[in-house]
């Protein structure tokens, strides 16, 4: 999947239903961190916060009392369509959308915000320093290379498919201590996933990166049924969730 194929798909799965995967039951073990909730802890009520690739908003509104002034950005009209009704139905006052890219310059001010989040999404290191103010802190969470590994070796294909574990990781720590920052911590987790029946994997393909153009080929669902068959157990449908998370302060 190229770089205009991705766009269309997250266009489209914004207009579906945004990031809402809230009906999907898979059972997670290993997780080390809920990255909303790592972001509301450095957070104060005086506190203006940008979050880059916000896409149906769904996370950010769970943290809208945390910070005085929430701001989210995100490039695909379909995702701000759902996440202007999100915004509008929790009836939350200090939340604003804009539509912005996030790989060019930022339209805001230098020194303008005190946190940035930014979960699955990419940006530019040099932009998210210059926004923030002094002391100001930037939170990432990004999907591993290793991420779904079993998935991607059943398809012979996938989102990083044959890349180093850690490629990603380690360009970003670069990018952003080459960037300003004078401190970058990152962390690790590698959860197991059950999918408790086969149509929340099938959703989650559908609805995701992680198969690129999942069902297009005829013969994704024989693939798909070959390997729930290998990896079904008393749990669920067993698989992967590899997440890194950086935490860097100005």
């Amino acid at each position: 999947m190229n770089q205009t194929q991705y766009k269309q798909f997250y266009e489209q799965v914004g207009r579906l239903n945004g990031w809402n995967f809230s009906h999907v039951k898979c059972t997670t073990k290993g997780v080390l961190w809920d990255f909303y909730g790592e972001v509301a802890a450095r957070c104060g009520p005086s506190d203006i916060l940008l979050d880059i690739g916000t896409g149906g908003g769904e996370a950010l509104l769970t943290i809208a009392d945390s910070a005085l002034l929430l701001i989210g950005i995100d490039n695909a009209a379909g995702m701000l369509e759902t996440a202007n009704a999100n915004i509008e139905q929790s009836g939350k006052s200090n939340v604003r959308l804009l539509p912005m890219d996030a790989d060019q310059s930022l339209d805001f001010p230098d020194s303008f915000f005190n946190i940035v989040s930014n979960r699955h999404c990419s940006f530019l290191a040099s932009e998210v320093c210059r926004v923030l103010c002094s002391n100001g802190c930037f939170l990432t969470q990004q999907v591993c290379e290793g991420d779904k590994q079993n998935l991607k070796q059943a398809f012979g294909r996938g989102q990083a498919f044959g890349v180093s574990d850690g490629t990603l990781l380690k360009q970003y720590q670069v990018e952003l201590l080459e960037a300003g920052f004078r401190s970058v911590q990152s962390f690790e987790y590698d959860a197991i996933e059950y999918y408790h029946r086969a149509e929340d994997l099938i959703f989650l393909l559908k609805h995701t990166p992680i198969i690129p153009n999942f069902g297009q080929d005829e013969n994704d669902f024989a693939i798909l049924e070959r390997f729930i068959a290998d990896n079904q157990t008393q749990q669920g449908i067993r698989t992967n969730a590899k997440r890194f998370m950086i935490i860097a302060t100005k």
